[in-house]
């Protein structure tokens, strides 16, 4: 008889509603206003280079992404990149920070039939204003009975947010779309770890999948998730 699990942490971007996809169009914009200077492929590798050094400064989320954005801009015109495409740049941030809110396959479903039993957690990265706005939008706000907006998703961060919203790791679910950053430091902490991928996927959210792992598990939307708790006990 496995322990029962209490408590349920849900991941926010590109698992209860769409992200990526804008970040993807935007970088197409990118590439157009840079295509004089570089190739896609290559504009693309050094934007990453960017993000990827500038986690540490920005963090995670559409602000950091749009100073990254800037900042190959600048290197890859050699410092003669016209203030028009900084503004233009700067614009497609905003735009990005007004998008609406589009729930994925299953989510409200999910959410709302797992909080009639559950304690439900949003355990998130990215901009606080950005977040908390996308979740007011999204209706669910009110499910949820602990909101963790956080710089970033470690063990210890699992281990923090499942204690004080609930009965702790052990019996904790945490479910996302990120391998890296939903799944890995939650099994890590003792929690379960389901994986719900996305369409598209963030570079440096990769991960291989701990298929030995005896609390991991996959599914394809969050449809399937209220029965595999219900398996779980």
């Amino acid at each position: 008889m496995g322990v029962e699990v209490t408590t349920i942490g849900f991941d926010a971007d590109d698992t209860l509603w769409q992200n990526e996809t804008f970040f993807r169009i935007t970088q197409d914009r990118f590439a157009g206003l840079l295509a004089d200077h570089a190739d896609p492929d290559h504009l693309m590798e050094r934007l990453l280079a960017a993000e990827r050094r500038n986690l540490g400064h920005y963090g995670f989320g559409i602000k950091g992404f749009v100073l990254s954005m800037i900042e190959t801009a600048i290197e890859v015109t050699d410092g003669r990149v016209p203030a028009t495409v900084i503004a233009k740049l700067l614009e497609d941030g905003r735009e990005m920070l007004r998008h609406p809110v589009d729930l994925l396959e299953g989510a409200e479903d999910a959410v709302r039939a797992l909080a009639q039993s559950h304690t439900l957690v949003l355990i998130t990265k990215g901009d606080l204003l950005d977040q908390e706005r996308k979740l007011a939008e999204s209706g669910l706000g009110d499910l949820f009975d602990g909101i963790e907006i956080v710089s970033d998703k470690t063990p210890d961060t699992y281990l923090r947010a499942f204690s004080a919203h609930g009965d702790g790791a052990g019996r904790a679910l945490m479910v996302g779309n990120s391998m890296k950053s939903d799944v890995l430091p939650a099994l890590a902490a003792g929690a379960w770890g389901v994986f719900c991928p996305s369409e598209m996927e963030w570079a440096l959210e990769r991960a291989q999948a701990p298929e030995d792992a005896p609390r991991f598990r996959r599914i394809a939307t969050l449809s399937e998730l209220p029965p595999l708790v219900a398996d779980l006990g």
